[in-house]
């Protein structure tokens, strides 16, 4: 691949890791993901992020250097926006081959970098207000976002192009070969940078949605031309709606979310699976819209996605020696981490010949902000009695999610 250009003086050097990987060695991307840097050149020139040390990538990235005519060796300036592996594990290699290069990052990303790589030299401590003039018109501006998704966290924006370099927030899943832009995407292609986006922020972002939005205010005040994230599309024809859609995504977390409902359900030998059907069928005679997920099929990465976006969640579990069953309990205790709050909740699942599972996830969601409909449990296998119920408990869901989207207007004084 070549360098992608951006502006004049201002380009993009993706390289994809493909989708054998995990990303942070825990997500699965069956569409792999890109790896952005990018090169701002003045008099003095800036290359903002980095690449992994996998494979043959440091190689792919240094082709695309050479492709805009530049060496590792002629950089002047590293923007470090983001100290996380994936954008710096290449950082020690680049100093053994341009030992003056200069470092510019914030305070809390200095003693990361210190205690990943024991770097301590050539270093410029910036933050919000802070610049960095290239020369021929190339001005860098620095705006601290901590918590987005790391506390080092910052981004750097490019005011004679209008260029964002938003790191890790307005990413996305998804390699890029061919089509870097938001206005080379057909219809199709929007959709599925759309749903990888959701993951991504469901996977990386979602637990630290607070301090999306607050970053989302410090950048309103900018005129933003083009986002340019660490991950994923470029945004050039409508930047704006990246950010809407993060927007969206942050405020999911507090609630409402969308009127859906995310089904997630396992089975050890049948008897929670029976009333599945009886469950799918409530629902989808509503009307409304249900994404439907087995485990420990389908990886928590993926379940993330549709339960974040989702008002309503039902769990289907059986008792597992007196607990939850042990696939669901890891999908719960990672919506616990990813603050998956404030949703509609129904559970229904074979008791076994004990009960328990019941009890446990009272436990695991009491600080998730979560409201229950009232479960459907029983002994052994289940009868048309639990069937019946399970359909009309699902219902019940329904009108409990449509009731807080739609609440009944205030009678004026």
């Amino acid at each position: 691949m070549k360098a992608v250009k951006i502006a004049d003086g201002i380009h993009c050097l993706p390289v994809n890791l493909e989708n054998y990987q995990l990303f942070e060695g825990m997500w699965p991307m069956p569409h792999g993901i890109s790896i952005n840097a990018y090169v701002v050149e003045g008099d003095k020139t800036a290359l903002i992020d980095l690449i992994e040390d996998t494979d043959d990538k440091p190689a792919d990235f240094q082709d695309e250097l050479h492709s805009i005519s530049l060496d590792e060796r002629t950089i002047d300036y590293l923007i470090i926006n983001h100290m996380e592996p994936d954008h710096t594990s290449w950082l020690p290699k680049l100093i053994e081959k341009n030992p003056n290069l200069q470092i510019c990052l914030t305070k809390k990303a200095a003693g990361v970098l210190k205690s990943f790589f024991g770097i301590e030299s050539n270093l410029h401590l910036v933050g919000t207000g802070d610049s960095l003039d290239l020369g021929q018109g190339k001005v860098l501006h620095f705006y601290e976002t901590p918590n987005i998704h790391w506390p080092e966290t910052m981004m750097t924006y490019e005011e004679s192009s209008g260029v964002l370099f938003s790191c890790d927030a307005f990413g996305s899943y998804g390699t890029l070969d061919g089509v870097y832009f938001d206005d080379q995407l057909s219809a199709e292609q929007r959709v599925f940078f759309h749903n990888e986006a959701l993951r991504y922020y469901a996977n990386i972002v979602a637990s630290f949605s607070n301090f999306v939005i607050k970053g989302i205010d410090i950048l309103s005040g900018l005129d933003l031309k083009v986002i340019a994230p660490s991950h994923g599309i470029i945004w050039r024809e409508n930047p704006q709606a990246i950010i809407d859609s993060y927007t969206h995504f942050a405020g999911y977390m507090n609630g409402p979310a969308e009127p859906e409902i995310t089904l997630i359900w396992s089975s050890m030998y049948g008897n929670t699976g029976k009333v599945v059907d009886s469950i799918i069928e409530g629902v989808r005679s509503t009307g409304m819209t249900l994404h439907v997920h087995r485990v420990p099929e389908d990886h928590v990465g993926i379940i993330l996605a549709s339960a974040w976006r989702s008002s309503g969640i039902i769990i289907g579990m059986p008792t597992y020696e007196y607990e939850m069953f042990p696939p669901m309990a890891w999908v719960l205790d990672m919506f616990r981490r990813k603050k998956v709050w404030n949703k509609k909740v129904l559970r229904f699942g074979s008791a076994g010949w004990s009960g328990g599972a019941q009890r446990e996830l009272d436990r695991l969601t009491e600080k998730l902000k979560w409201e229950f409909v009232e479960p459907i449990e029983w002994f052994g296998a289940p009868g048309a009695e639990e069937k019946a119920r399970a359909k009309s408990q699902s219902q019940a869901l329904v009108q409990l999610i449509r009731d807080q989207s739609c609440p009944d207007t205030p009678e004026k004084p």
